[in-house]
């Protein structure tokens, strides 16, 4: 099912332009350590708000060269009464590839130097320019995307078998049992989940590390989403528990448990695949919404959602626009999750295919 599932995905031009993007940046996520020319803890407070880099490849002479670039050098405006910065072309900074610079762990655990991209000691190179910090936008992302772009699925992780469980036990006995389940259900779906995901992050001890917070983050996310798709689990078991293969179930002595997990709940795999695809988006959402709030992954650390609160002036969006790059980035996820979810549901419902 799997295999005809992606086969169809490829068709679809929208679906393979969304794999191949998400494909991008989930490749370049696992190899942040790498990829990235500086350190999770890279900080220099006299580069703040640097632009990104200049690569040149055409040397004074219009010769071709290597690449490189030039360090920026700091001055005073006295008309405007703002920092300037300005190309410091006293020496080039070659750039280098697989080159060795600031030493990281590679996944938290093998020891390296190694960096696909950086440049010698003395020269800085800001792809995407630095924030008020002087810490390098580019690396952050990197770092920070590996929060935005995996919460949605850890949750899903911890949702799905849970809600899952409970709409089946629900369908299945029926009775009193589905009403004060299904009721219990309805009013946890009546309480307007991002409020609510607010309220319950606000409180949180403000001790707490970011692995601390990130996991509590993934648990609320889980406790108030699992209602969702109460309703339409719940149909579809009343409706597949009549069904001959069911009953011949019971006729042979399968207890109830065994009943629900193994003959009703594997029939809704379709339904469960659509509906966690076009969950992920929700989920990056709420934890951007909620770290640029300053209520989910606290500073140093980064993610999507608080590295895109500092673009929020709108001084920084005129004059440093690089800040904005998270947000492009959660519009290009959300939206790729967005279409491969609907493609999903197309092949798996025909009938409500809209394009």
């Amino acid at each position: 099912m799997i295999k005809d599932l992606l086969k169809q995905l490829w068709k679809d031009k929208f679906a393979r332009i969304a794999l191949i993007v998400l494909g991008i940046i989930y490749f370049a996520l696992f190899f942040a350590d790498f990829i990235a020319p500086y350190t999770k803890d890279f900080s220099d407070r006299t580069m703040a708000y640097v632009p990104p880099s200049k690569i040149f490849t055409i040397d004074e002479n219009g010769k071709l060269s290597k690449p490189y670039t030039y360090n920026y050098k700091r001055e005073f405006d006295s008309e405007d009464l703002k920092i300037i910065y300005t190309l410091d072309r006293s020496k080039k900074h070659y750039i280098k590839f697989f080159s060795q610079g600031q030493p990281y762990k590679f996944l938290g655990l093998i020891p390296m130097k190694r960096h696909l991209v950086t440049t010698d000691r003395e020269g800085r190179l800001f792809l995407l320019g630095t924030d008020i910090n002087g810490r390098d936008v580019f690396s952050r992302i990197l770092f920070g995307g590996r929060i935005s772009m995996t919460i949605g699925f850890l949750a899903l992780f911890v949702l799905f078998p849970i809600g899952l469980l409970y709409d089946g036990i629900a369908g299945y006995f029926g009775g009193k049992t589905d009403m004060i389940m299904m009721r219990f259900a309805e009013a946890v779906m009546s309480i307007p989940s991002f409020y609510l995901l607010i309220i319950l992050a606000s409180i949180l001890p403000s001790g707490m590390t970011s692995v601390q917070r990130f996991m509590l983050i993934v648990i609320i996310l889980a406790l108030i989403g699992w209602a969702g798709f109460a309703r339409v689990v719940r149909g579809m078991v009343l409706s597949i528990k009549n069904q001959e293969y069911v009953q011949a179930a019971k006729s042979i002595g399968a207890s109830r448990l065994r009943i629900i997990v193994k003959h009703i709940l594997p029939q809704t795999t379709s339904f469960v695949i659509v509906a966690m695809t076009l969950s992920v988006p929700s989920y990056i959402l709420s934890e951007s919404g909620l770290s640029f709030l300053g209520l989910g992954i606290q500073q140093p650390d980064a993610s999507w959602g608080n590295m895109l609160k500092e673009a929020q002036e709108y001084t920084n969006i005129i004059y440093r626009p690089w800040l904005l790059t998270p947000g492009f980035l959660i519009f290009i996820a959300v939206l790729a999750f967005n279409l491969i979810g609907d493609t999903i549901r197309d092949v798996l419902d025909p009938k409500s295919k809209v394009r």
